[in-house]
Parts: C-alpha cells; sequence; structure tokens
C-alpha cells in the first residue's frame, strides 16, 4: 500500500516545485509562496472519521479541526489570516449540530485573529472536512531543516492528548472506561503565543498532527541525524487508561494521532535565553531530550527502545485494533531494559 510520504514523492516528481513555491517537497508544514513582493504561507489538510477526532460534540470537533490545520502555520512562525473550508457534512446532521460546528471554527479564528472566507459544502455519508489555510510570514521563517545533531528538542504541551482521544474510540464499548476517563476529551491547543517565541530561537520545528515519534522521524531523516528522547510528559489521564487497560504508556508517544502541539530543535547553547524570554511571557515548554549524530532511541522507567526501524503506519491497516496489537508487538520487540 502506498504512504502518504510516497505519494507527495511521486506528485513532486510530476508537478516540480513550479513558480513562486520558495521550499523543497516536504521540507515545511506550510508552503512558502512568493506573492508579489511579499511571502505567504499556505496549507490544508483534511479532516475525517478516520482522524478518530472526538466528534459526538459538534462545537469541539469544529475547533479541534480549525486548531490542527492553524498549526501548520505555527509551526513555521507565521500568522494565520485567513480560513476555508470544504465541509462535507453527515446527513444525520441537524442545523444546531452545524451551527455549533461553526461555533467552535469561529473560536479559534478569534484566537488568532483570522477571517473565515466560506469554501464549498456538501453532504456525505461520515463527515469530512477539509481547511486551507492561508498565512503571513512572521520575522523569521522556521522549516523542518535546520536541525543538527547535539540540538535540544522541546514540545509546547505534553504527550498523548492525541491517541488517549483515538483510544476512548477504539474501546468504545468499554462504557465503564470512558465513563472513567471520557472527561478528559477536550481542545486541541492553539500556540499562537509560543509560535512567536519559538520562531525567534528554534533551529527546525513541525507540528504534532501525526503524533511525536513520527514528527521527531521526520526531522532526524530530513536533517540525516538521529534522536534519543527521554521520559516524555505524559498526560495524566493517559496513564491511567494504560494502566486500568494494561498498556505500555509507550503507546501515547508512538501513536500517530497527535495532539497538534509544536515540536521544535534548540540550539544548547540558546537553550538559557530562550528559557528565560519564556518564563519572562509565562510560557511552558517541555524538554524531551536530543537529536544525535545517529540512532533513534526512546527512554523510558528502565527500558531502551530502539525505533531506528520502526516503520508501522496505520494507514496500512484496514482494522484499527489489528494495527494496535502489532504497535504492541512491534514495541517489545524493540524494547530491551537497563
Amino acid at each position: 500500500m502506498l504512504g502518504e510520504e510516497r505519494v507527495i514523492e511521486l506528485a513532486d516528481a510530476v508537478m516540480g516545485r513550479g513558480k513562486g513555491r520558495i521550499n523543497h517537497c516536504m521540507e515545511t508544514d506550510s508552503e512558502i509562496l512568493e506573492f508579489g513582493a511579499d511571502r505567504l504561507l499556505f496549507t490544508t489538510d483534511e479532516f475525517s472519521a478516520e482522524d478518530m477526532l472526538p466528534d459526538e460534540k459538534p462545537y469541539l470537533l469544529g475547533r479541534n479541526i480549525t486548531a490542527g490545520a492553524v498549526s501548520d502555520i505555527l509551526a513555521m512562525g507565521g500568522v494565520p489570516r485567513y480560513v476555508a473550508h470544504a465541509l462535507a457534512i453527515d446527513k444525520q446532521w441537524s442545523e444546531k449540530t452545524v451551527r455549533e460546528f461553526y461555533r467552535g471554527t469561529a473560536e479559534v479564528l478569534k484566537e488568532v485573529d483570522a477571517t473565515f472566507i466560506g469554501g464549498d459544502v456538501g453532504t456525505a455519508p461520515s463527515w469530512r472536512c477539509t481547511v486551507s489555510v492561508i498565512g503571513a510570514c512572521g520575522n523569521r521563517t522556521v522549516t523542518r531543516k535546520g536541525a543538527q545533531s547535539g540540538d535540544l528538542v522541546y514540545v509546547t504541551g505534553k504527550v498523548g492528548l492525541g491517541n488517549l482521544q483515538a483510544a476512548l474510540k477504539i474501546y468504545a464499548d468499554k462504557s465503564w472506561l470512558v465513563k472513567k476517563i471520557g472527561s478528559v476529551v477536550g481542545k486541541f491547543p492553539v500556540r499562537l503565543r509560543e509560535s512567536a517565541l519559538i520562531s525567534q530561537f528554534a533551529t527546525s520545528c513541525l507540528d504534532t498532527s501525526d503524533g511525536v515519534c513520527n514528527g521527531l522521524h521526520t526531522l532526524a531523516r530530513l536533517n540525516g541525524i538521529g534522536f534519543e528522547v527521554e521520559n516524555p510528559p505524559y498526560i495524566k489521564a493517559g496513564k491511567v487508561m494504560a494502566g486500568l487497560l494494561t498498556l505500555p504508556e509507550s503507546l501515547m508517544f508512538l501513536g500517530e494521532c497527535g495532539e497538534y502541539e509544536l515540536l521544535f530543535t534548540l540550539n544548547p547553547q540558546e537553550e538559557q535565553a530562550f528559557l528565560n524570554q519564556a518564563l519572562a511571557e509565562g510560557l511552558k515548554f517541555y524538554k524531551l531530550g536530543i537529536m544525535t549524530d545517529n540512532g533513534k532511541i526512546l527512554r523510558e522507567a528502565g527500558k531502551r527502545i530502539d525505533l531506528q526501524d520502526f516503520s508501522l503506519r496505520a494507514r496500512d491497516f484496514a482494522d484499527v485494533k489489528i494495527y494496535l496489537e502489532q504497535l504492541i508487538s512491534e514495541l517489545a520487540r524493540c524494547t530491551s531494559h537497563y
């Protein structure tokens, strides 16, 4: 089965970079485009039930979809300006559902001071929404390229909310579990202020839309280096759920349902200045580890997990539960104790 990256490579080989496009394929979360004497950022993302977002509350769905879309602009130190939707509404949606969906969308637009510019609307057996965002470049544009061995790895929030929300769908038949953990289902962050600070210091950055592990693999591959992460800051509810289901906590790091945080690298000589500025602005960041010459290692709770050849992708499985079983099996294969 063709993976997402291979499809993008095939499209790029046929289409080429073209006029007015500054960045190369997959180097950035958003495309950098020439627009007269200026430069714009552009991104488009499709969301559907396969992303396993909590969609029982349409307000939350509209908000999280929009927060996820604008994070591609924020990852580059940009400012979202215009947002458009191509929305296929579920045939069962009522006027109230649609109104609540757009109320969630509007909340994010207000946070980033962006304007909704319409799009297209249709109907389908299940909802689907493609979001396009145009942004302005900030004072410094950050890409996925630029990280070096020795750079520190930081993230803007704790790890696990996206994968936890997906797990609540996978185990929806366990009503006792949903009742105990379901209250944590909530808003994805909009890291506008964090983005502005990160862009002043970061050597590379992307969002965690595909999970933290995939994000680190992308940075390592594009920059020809490796990484070593130690004791990721997992959300408390995720730890509780892992304990109740006797699942490895590492799944919150490895799973592909991210929470759209900003994952970035930092020159160690700049770390103290960065942290001082973060403190002055009341912002909090979490250190994950370091970029290395080679290898891809996760250390936690006395375990060493070698992720060098870790290549499972959820899109290759028709049944998400089978994917989860394979993920747990692969994790056991890669784990040693120290």
